[in-house]
């Protein structure tokens, strides 16, 4: 509980990570706000339904608060966005000259409050991807700050936990997404980095993970936990492997 969890990935799709940690505290019985920002609703619910979870069935039954990033962005550039409670959108800021994320962190606030008739085990915000946020015209400060509220209400006060997905790309000129990275790499309890293989496409090594445990933030003098595997995704899960020891090797 209160963790901070990173996941990142870089020149391959990290998504699976996503679909996996959604389903698991699902399946936790966790409450979960999920600001989705990358795909669409029906995306999440038909791989959730691999995984064994109903996405729609968690959200009639208050478990599962979902914010589709792509149909609220048209509905605020289309005028089509009906304010609902009178409450503005989530993504407000895309409208507005100042690049400010309270809607968006208000929204978070509201959705995991615990309520008098709440069963569930704990709040879990769920982000993906924070990057696309810069692409909407968020400043890197607004993002960092964004999720330093939500860290605060969620890990601190609550003592619920954020995962959040970020790309990167190491050759890449975009000085505001390293930023952005960057400061979440220092901040975050536990960085799962996956990474597309150097040597290029192979059907039965889809690419390598990072498993960095961030020892050091609890100054016990001690340094990171570090672990690597290498991974291949299947239809309804994935295979993990010590590097060069894949089922083909072998």
């Amino acid at each position: 509980q209160g963790k901070f969890t990173l996941l990142q990935d870089t020149r391959t799709d990290g998504s699976f990570l996503v679909h996996h940690f959604l389903s698991f505290y699902l399946r936790a019985g966790c409450k979960v706000c999920f600001v989705a920002l990358l795909q669409s609703f029906s995306h999440y619910n038909i791989v959730a339904q691999k995984l064994g979870v109903s996405l729609t069935a968690a959200k009639e039954r208050g478990q599962l608060v979902f914010l589709e990033g792509l149909k609220s962005c048209v509905d605020l550039l289309f005028g089509e966005e009906e304010e609902q409670s009178g409450q503005p959108s989530p993504l407000q800021f895309i409208s507005e000259s100042a690049s400010n994320l309270k809607a968006l962190f208000d929204f978070v606030r509201t959705s995991l409050a615990p309520a008098g008739s709440d069963s569930w085990k704990g709040p879990v915000l769920l982000v993906d991807d924070l990057s696309v946020l810069l692409s909407l015209g968020a400043a890197p400060v607004a993002v960092l700050d964004f999720i330093h509220y939500c860290r605060v209400t969620v890990c601190s006060q609550l003592k619920g936990n954020i995962v959040v997905l970020v790309h990167s790309n190491e050759d890449s000129e975009d000085e505001e997404n390293k930023l952005v990275v960057n400061s979440l790499c220092h901040h975050s309890d536990l960085i799962l980095w996956v990474e597309g293989l150097a040597t290029g496409f192979c059907k039965d090594v889809h690419g390598q993970i990072k498993i960095i445990r961030r020892v050091s933030l609890e100054l016990t003098a001690e340094q990171d936990l570090i672990q690597i595997y290498q991974y291949k995704i299947q239809d309804k899960n994935v295979t993990f492997f010590a590097r060069g020891l894949s089922a083909a090797v072998l």
